[in-house]
């Protein structure tokens, strides 16, 4: 992107950050899909453990906002029957789903078991880089990030630049209580699997149930390092070229 184009999507994230300090997700919500010279918004869902707060939102200022949804291949069947259910309830008419490309699935994880030997290259072929792709024909997307989830997310902003494109985090202070709250009050469907004890939901293969106490995401790839699946991370990634026989 020129730099006059990055310098642009900068100032009006800043312009953005100043104007909404202190207004609440649902007004970022409206100045990001209400201002044409924001262009065009996606949100970004994974009809997770907290998904459904940021669905209502958005629902409530424009239904036929597109929807991007990771179908990885290895999704909990609940978190697949709780996406149509959602998308029922709150009347989206743009649900988008987004599957990694098959080619590089038979390259790179023909067995099926890529997430157990190289989880970072299974998270770039089935997320990453389907995402990247499905958010070219857009100028922005909404994430559902939060500054209390993980290290890297503790300085977040509502609204910054990825890749020269516009990135908002409508919920970026919002707790757990808030976000409980929410759904109680607006009496929205939980996803199932909360209730069995699944905090964080992401791929089944990499995701566990949490003990009491215990971080939220402490079920996401148990036993590693790894607390990210890449799709929130700079631009400019290698993807994994095919093997050599």
């Amino acid at each position: 992107m020129p730099l006059d184009a990055h310098a642009l999507v900068a100032a009006r994230a800043a312009t953005l950050n100043a104007d909404l300090v202190g207004s609440g997700p649902q007004a970022m919500l409206d100045r990001t899909l209400r201002d044409a010279r924001l262009g065009d918004i996606a949100l970004v869902s994974s009809f997770g453990a907290e998904s459904v707060v940021l669905l209502h939102m958005v629902a409530q200022v424009d239904r036929a906002t597109p929807i991007l949804f990771l179908e990885t291949g290895m999704l909990f069947a609940e978190t697949l029957a709780y996406q149509r259910q959602v998308a029922d309830d709150l009347g989206l008419t743009d649900i988008r789903v987004i599957r990694p490309d098959n080619t590089d699935l038979f390259l790179h994880d023909p067995e099926g078991d890529l997430h157990g030997r190289d989880p970072d290259t299974c998270c770039a072929i089935r997320k990453t880089k389907p995402l990247e792709l499905a958010l070219q024909e857009f100028d922005g997307w909404i994430t559902g990030r939060k500054r209390h989830q993980t290290e890297d997310r503790a300085d977040l902003v509502p609204f910054e630049v990825e890749v020269g494109k516009l990135r908002i985090n409508p919920l970026a202070d919002w707790t757990p209580a808030d976000i409980a709250a929410h759904i109680d009050a607006h009496d929205l469907p939980r996803h199932p699997l909360v209730a069995q004890g699944f905090a964080s939901l992401g791929c089944a293969p990499c995701t566990t149930k949490v003990a009491p106490g215990e971080d939220p995401r402490a079920g996401r790839w148990r036993g590693r390092q790894k607390t990210e699946c890449g799709i929130h991370f700079a631009g400019g990634r290698v993807w994994p070229t095919a093997p050599r026989g």
